[in-house]
This record gives C-alpha cells, sequence and structure tokens, in this order.
C-alpha cells in the first residue's frame, strides 16, 4: 500500500470484515485481534479485489518498507534529507544498506537507485503538467544541483527533454478542446 486512496481502501476492508485496527498507515496496518486463518484469507480476498496485497513474509515486508520510505520522501515531503538516500533508508529502517539493496533488487528487479530516480521524475513531471513552476523552481524543489541536471536525467528515463513533454502535454489539451 504505498498511497492514500490505497490506506482507505484497507480502512474500509478492515472495516467491512468486522476488523478493530489500531493504525492503517501507507505499506502496514495494525489490528487488535489475531486474526484467524478464514479471516486471513477473506482479508486477503478483498484487498487483491482491490488491487492489494496481504504481505505475511518478513523479505516483502522490508521491500514494501523500502518503497514507502522513498515515496513518502519524494511525493509527501518538501524537505531534503540532510544525508545520502542510502544512510538514509539505513536508518529509518534500521538495516545495512547493502543488505536492503541486494534484498531489494532481488525482490523487485530494479535497484534502490532506479526506483527513487523513477520516482522523482514522476513528481518532476507532476509538476511540470501542474505548470505553476519553472524548470528552475521545480529542479530546486526537487533538489537537484541545476535545471540542466534535472533535464538530463529526466531525458536519459523518459525519453524525452522536459520541454517536449510539456509540449506534448499542451498539444494533448489543445486537441481535446477541439472535440
Amino acid at each position: 500500500m504505498v498511497c492514500i486512496r490505497c490506506q482507505m481502501v484497507v480502512k474500509s476492508e478492515l472495516e467491512k470484515l468486522g476488523l478493530n485496527y489500531i493504525y492503517v498507515n501507507i505499506g502496514e496496518a495494525n489490528v487488535t485481534e489475531n486474526l484467524s486463518d478464514d479471516q486471513l484469507k477473506k482479508l486477503d480476498y478483498s484487498l487483491r479485489r482491490s488491487g492489494l496485497e496481504l504481505m505475511d513474509d518478513k523479505k516483502s515486508i522490508l521491500v514494501e518498507k523500502i518503497k514507502v520510505a522513498i515515496i513518502e520522501l519524494v511525493h509527501y515531503t518538501d524537505d531534503q534529507i540532510k544525508v545520502n538516500l542510502s544512510d538514509y533508508l539505513s536508518e529509518k529502517l534500521n538495516h545495512n544498506y547493502t543488505y536492503l539493496a541486494n534484498l531489494f533488487s532481488e525482490v523487485k528487479g530494479i535497484t534502490i537507485e532506479k526506483f527513487f530516480l523513477t520516482h522523482k521524475i514522476e513528481k518532476v513531471k507532476e509538476l511540470i503538467v501542474y505548470d505553476e513552476l519553472t524548470l528552475s523552481e521545480i529542479a530546486y524543489k526537487m533538489h537537484y544541483s541545476s535545471a540542466a541536471h534535472l533535464s538530463n536525467q529526466f531525458k536519459k528515463i523518459t525519453g524525452l527533454t522536459p520541454s517536449h513533454f510539456k509540449d506534448l502535454k499542451n498539444k494533448r489539451r489543445d486537441t481535446l478542446e477541439n472535440v
């Protein structure tokens, strides 16, 4: 569960099944009672219908925590971390970064850094579409050293320059308005 909407779905499904919870955060839920096998199966089934899954093995849970930490950092925090990403994740998740990186790559098939950069670029796309900030302001907000650095990374990941991406969005809007 990596978004607030997912969090709401989990709360709703728990309530439908008559299960009381202490909290439901992005990526985890704490219920007040021990669940029977039947309750776990019902919960798993209802979550899968919503595109979510119940995780109960330690490796999957840790990978999910890595994803949640990165998503919160990129999408829900304006603060720049004071240390590098590896130190941030190690400290936040209380594990050696090499272990976290190897586990993440093994389970997800991509590196933590690639996952992080992909989410940064998704946030940049969102900011470009909102059209409220210049590229330099977006670069500053997303903690890039310069607009040129952001542009290079954007092109490497998307295959487009930020300005071409913005032009495509504007052309699409023009086309829709002519319908």
